[in-house]
């Protein structure tokens, strides 16, 4: 994103967005609008994966639902079940509170009020100080099935394809 700033630009849009969409902002990867917070976001889903051990595009199932990394951790962090998620190989490595609170960090990075998303320099000072209070995250994009909808139907909308198929048949 840093190549699309201009000296002293903190937010801007595109028409030519390019990426990959599961470490995408919202705003960036529906409507090409993008910010100094839009590498926020991306920086939370690689927390996200670096302490999980998994990644973005896997999909959790429960029941008939179907959830991205960031929608699985969410809702195990509100349901205080944020310690399963810890990554087996970490646990020697890191404390359990450590985890918590990448985990806290992670989801603040991820909300999908771009206003509630930290600043990168934010985000360094509560990963280098314990004493720093950490806010309450609010949800990621996409955390409900009505968003995820409305999401899938602007992208069918912005995406219809003008391509014509031939066939052709032998003689």
């Amino acid at each position: 994103m840093a190549r699309l700033f201009v000296v002293d630009q903190t937010e801007g849009c595109t028409s030519r967005i390019v990426g990959t969409y599961g470490y995408m902002s919202p705003e960036y990867a529906m409507h090409g609008h993008f910010s100094v917070k839009s590498d926020v976001f991306s920086f939370g889903v690689l927390v996200l994966e670096i302490i999980t051990g998994q990644k973005n595009n896997n999909s959790f199932y429960e029941s008939e639902r179907a959830e991205d990394l960031l929608c699985y951790a969410w809702r195990q962090w509100q349901e205080g079940n944020g310690l399963e998620l810890l990554e087996p190989v970490l646990r020697e490595h890191l404390s359990r509170s450590e985890f918590m609170r990448c985990l806290h960090i992670g989801l603040l990075c991820v909300q999908d009020d771009i206003a509630k998303r930290p600043t990168m320099a934010s985000v360094v000072l509560m990963l280098n100080s314990n004493s720093v209070t950490l806010a309450l995250p609010s949800a990621p994009p996409f955390s409900s099935q009505t968003t995820a909808k409305k999401f899938e139907m602007e992208l069918e909308d912005e995406t219809v394809n003008q391509v014509s198929i031939t066939e052709l048949d032998p003689r």
